[in-house]
């Protein structure tokens, strides 16, 4: 009889049983179908999905499981990698990943740069010859041990962060050098070390246990639990841990993270879907906090890896027959995918994208009928205003077509007026998961940061909500209420109208005028011809 706590590896060349979402989440079934298919991807192992509940419960066979798991996947990395976890002269520093059967983007929690402590910190700049990497994993390790372990605010650390930028007279926190983010990483380990259990231990593989538990517990957290509500999701069984070597985007100018769709999630085009951040970490991109480029500026700093990428994201298309969300990392040049899903979409997105595969070849006309059975056809429309206005400002559009509402600063105040019949745009800094209750709520979001491959700007194509993200005009003053866009002041529930296809902001209430999506036709003569079959 097999170990409950048996770990299932994934490796590029690594032949084993077939790794499936049920037991190991989607994230971790798609890493190995990549995997499969030949593409470099870091090595991992999964820990089930079956695990999760017992390890939740505090039930001692399930903990015990997850001890002898943890044992025997670290061992198979160390021996694929050969660096060891906590060495001091070559460390393995290690990602560990949430993975539900269904996607669940942003929900659980994710945990990176698991293996640096005081003595290690040295072994990765002995290894790499960054001392700026290795003070800046450090750093991020400790913030975000201490937000998902030990539930820490991340504001805590945000006000750390900006004292340092402003102290080192730079624009952001890509600006800083070794020395202040060395300086950096101490003063987070401080802060953590006076906080209640939030620094991270300094044996790394209780880092490793600490972390895998937390994201094990954050199938339980409000947002998780809101959001499986929202999608119907409760039958679920749990998630799975992913536990998976670092690749490093932050490493300097030839490195960084993206998201890239192979459609466009919004609309359907065929076209590439990009943001990316240059030397970053993956969760500067998907968290919605920094306003990242697009494949333009990627390919144009990039080419090969540019190229690379789409080559590798069409062929994962094809092989799954359907639109895709790939997450990717760039570490020196040399791309690695980490993640890859069938892409949350709008609505009309969903729509085109039906037909455009049909007629590509990749699905059959029942295949199409099937994915658009949980649309309410009669319900499309493409709209637009009625009237123009003048724009106040441009953001960048994440979810097309328009919405018009009374302007909420948090999402508390959106569900209440929502409650009460009136239309309402959630206005907020950036992008997060913890507004997903508000996203739902809303008939439109207004960031002042963030991209559009944000797990939050994902859930809210998914909800069918108007998006638009990184406006720079936008300043909230979340204290008095109040916002300013351009020279225009905002106040909470003046009416604003967002335009999702021309990416502009404007004051004020419009009409809406709508008209149905061209494609609806051709889904009507699909389902007369296949009444007629049957």
């Amino acid at each position: 009889m097999s170990d409950p706590g048996d770990p299932l590896f994934i490796a590029s060349g690594v032949k084993g049983p077939d790794v499936t979402a049920q037991l190991a989440g989607s994230k971790a079934a798609g890493l190995w179908r990549m995997a499969k298919l030949g593409l470099p991807v870091p090595p991992a192992f999964v820990l089930p999905t079956t695990l999760c509940a017992g390890v939740n419960a505090g039930d001692a066979a399930a903990l015990d499981a997850l001890k002898r798991g943890l044992v025997r996947g670290v061992a198979w990395l160390e021996e694929r990698t050969g660096r060891r976890l906590g060495d001091t002269r070559a460390p393995l520093l290690v990602s560990v990943r949430s993975g539900a059967a269904v996607s669940m983007p942003g929900m659980l929690q994710t945990v990176l740069n698991i293996g640096l402590d005081a003595e290690t910190v040295h072994g990765l700049i002995r290894l790499t010859g960054n001392p700026r990497l290795a003070f800046d994993c450090w750093r991020r390790l400790v913030q975000s041990y201490a937000e998902v372990v030990s539930g820490t605010a991340a504001d805590r650390f945000d006000q750390r962060l900006a004292a340092m930028v402003a102290s080192e007279q730079v624009e952001g926190e890509a600006e800083l050098d070794s020395e202040a983010m060395e300086r950096l990483a101490l003063d987070y380990r401080e802060l953590a070390m006076r906080l209640d259990r939030a620094a991270p231990p300094d044996n790394p593989h209780e880092q490793l246990a600490e972390a895998a538990r937390a994201v094990f517990r954050s199938w339980e957290s409000p947002r998780a639990v809101e959001y499986r509500r929202l999608n119907r999701l409760q039958d679920l069984g749990g998630t799975a841990v992913t536990v998976q070597a670092m690749a490093f985007g932050n490493s300097g100018p030839r490195s960084g993270a993206g998201v890239v769709f192979s459609r466009n999630p919004a609309t359907g085009a065929d076209e590439l879907y990009l943001d990316f951040l240059f030397d970053a970490q993956g969760e500067d991109v998907v968290s919605g906090r920094r306003t990242p480029v697009d494949s333009a500026r990627l390919a144009a700093r990039l080419p090969d890896v540019a190229k690379q990428l789409a080559d590798g994201v069409r062929r994962i298309e094809r092989e799954q027959h359907d639109a895709q969300d790939v997450e990717f990392t760039v570490e020196d040049g040399r791309l690695f995918f980490l993640q890859t899903r069938s892409a949350k979409r709008t609505p009309l997105a969903a729509l085109a994208i039906a037909v455009a595969l049909v007629k590509e070849g990749l699905i059959d006309v029942p295949a199409a009928l099937a994915r658009i059975s949980g649309l309410d056809l009669a319900a499309l429309a493409v709209s637009r205003f009625a009237e123009a206005a003048e724009p106040l400002a441009h953001a960048i559009s994440a979810a097309p077509g328009v919405a018009c509402g009374r302007a909420a600063f948090d999402s508390r105040r959106a569900q209440e007026w929502a409650q009460h019949g009136e239309p309402v745009i959630l206005v907020r800094p950036d992008t997060s998961t913890e507004d997903v209750a508000g996203f739902a709520a809303a008939l439109g979001i207004l960031t002042a940061v963030g991209g559009r491959t944000a797990h939050a700007a994902v859930v809210a194509r998914q909800l069918g909500k108007v998006c638009l993200v990184g406006c720079r005009a936008l300043a909230i003053d979340e204290v008095h209420r109040r916002a300013t866009i351009g020279t225009a002041v905002l106040r909470e529930g003046d009416w604003l109208s967002l335009d999702g296809d021309s990416g502009t902001v404007a004051l004020g209430k419009r009409t809406i005028v709508s008209q149905p999506p061209p494609e609806l036709a051709e889904i009507e003569r699909w389902r007369q011809a296949e009444a007629k079959i049957a």
